[in-house]
């Protein structure tokens, strides 16, 4: 796995990503804009074209957390496309499962991976059982400043959090600094946690990239898309701006640090996404009971996402025609 910008080497269970990448933030047109004002067409793709500019190798952060707002259209698109042998950064959910269960995750950098209603995720618990992934394990804090100093370009924050715990013995990589100050206090070097790219979900977005979430918590997905070298965004909806009656607090993401914009209406699908969706509870369940192999070939051999949403909304039909079925007799 890469290094950080101090480029130490990569040991189980000390080692956190860096992209490859380091300049410092601009407006990441990537070819797909012109100048700000009339001419600008927008960075809109789909979530094939998303991952058709991601590369096997890379260090990839995902936003949400746990089982809610996962940009998880964005995730089944890199398991169409094939990509492998990724570092994932992520407050860890199904993203983390799907990608541990099809063998794509060389290492997870994570504080947790849960369903929420289910506590451990299911593949992720089996992936690791069979010791077919990496796992960098960072308390929820340290994870969250790792992010604030790759989106600040600093090597890395000294923080308090993880001194005095076993983060410190199974991450024997991780040093701590002294204050040059007349306090003296040792704190935690967390390194920082720079991503090659970042794939987030927000409620809304306009084609240049500002996004707004409408839920309960922003998830931090601007931090992960400020630390990486190149961010996209799947949104609920595509609007054409943010009027004056847009509370500030909730235009979470700016353009200047998106590359790419997706419309993915029930994309966080099985994920919440509230207001617009709340968790799908049943489907979640048949995710985390049925074996990977079987659920793959219904839900995931699709060509598109469309051919996945086609495939869950037949479940569902089959479900409540069985309920039916079975109230009747």
């Amino acid at each position: 796995m890469t290094g950080m910008t101090g480029g130490a080497e990569a040991t189980d269970g000390a080692s956190v990503p860096g992209g490859a990448g380091g300049a410092e933030a601009t407006d990441r047109t990537d070819g797909a804009d012109g100048a700000d004002g009339a001419g600008m067409t927008g960075k809109v793709l789909t979530p094939d074209e998303v991952a058709g500019r991601l590369r096997s190798g890379m260090t990839v952060g995902i936003g949400g957390w746990g089982s809610r707002r996962k940009p998880m259209a964005l995730v089944r698109a890199v398991l169409r496309a094939g990509i492998g042998d990724l570092t994932v950064v992520s407050y860890g959910g199904p993203d983390v499962g799907m990608l541990a269960a099809a063998g794509r995750i060389r290492r997870l950098v994570a504080p947790f991976a849960t369903l929420d209603s289910i506590p451990l995720e299911p593949h992720f618990r089996a992936a690791r059982e069979r010791g077919t992934l990496e796992l960098t394990e960072l308390d929820e804090a340290m994870f969250m400043w790792g992010l604030h100093a790759a989106a600040n370009r600093l090597p890395f924050l000294p923080v308090r959090a993880g001194l005095g715990s076993d983060v410190m013995r199974v991450n024997p990589g991780l040093r701590t600094v002294r204050s040059p100050y007349e306090d003296g206090e040792e704190f935690v070097a967390v390194p920082a946690l720079r991503l090659d790219a970042a794939l987030v979900h927000l409620d809304r977005a306009d084609r240049y990239g500002n996004g707004r979430y409408l839920g309960p918590d922003p998830y931090f997905d601007d931090l992960f898309c400020e630390a990486a070298d190149t961010a996209y965004v799947s949104c609920e909806r595509l609007v054409d701006g943010f009027g004056p009656d847009t509370v500030p607090q909730t235009l979470l993401v700016s353009r200047h640090s998106v590359t790419g914009v997706v419309e993915a209406p029930n994309g966080a699908h099985f994920t919440s996404a509230a207001p617009d969706h709340a968790r799908d509870e049943a489907f979640q369940k048949l995710y985390a009971t049925t074996p990977w192999p079987a659920f793959a070939e219904r839900f995931l051999s699709g060509k598109s996402e469309d051919d996945y949403q086609a495939a869950v909304r037949a479940w569902h039909e089959e479900r409540t025609a069985g309920e039916d079925t079975e109230e009747r007799a």
